[in-house]
């Protein structure tokens, strides 16, 4: 049986303007998809990237989730459950 994340109501901010690793910025390099934290709106490069920096996030604050802001993504990723929680639909966030 699946597990159903029950960390989304943790989602306070569900998109950004900003569109680069403000980490990788910082020190200079590059990532490859960009992520944002829920919790805090902080945006930090994906897993594929060298720095990791959207995981090293959760790691050091434990907010549990993140949505990809790459262009016609829309899905959230839980990182407690390491499950997609959902999608963010006209605003929201979408659990079905």
């Amino acid at each position: 049986m699946a597990t159903r994340c029950n960390h989304t109501d943790q989602a306070q901010i569900l998109d950004t303007k900003t569109r680069v690793c403000e980490d990788c910025v910082r020190t200079g390099d590059r990532w490859v998809h960009l992520r944002m934290c829920l919790a805090c709106g902080h945006v930090g490069c994906c897993d594929s990237s060298k720095n990791k920096h959207a995981t090293r996030h959760f790691r050091e604050t434990g907010h549990p989730l993140a949505r990809s802001i790459e262009p016609g993504e829309q899905w959230v990723w839980c990182y407690v459950d390491e499950e997609v929680a959902g999608e963010i639909v006209n605003g929201r966030l979408d659990r079905s």
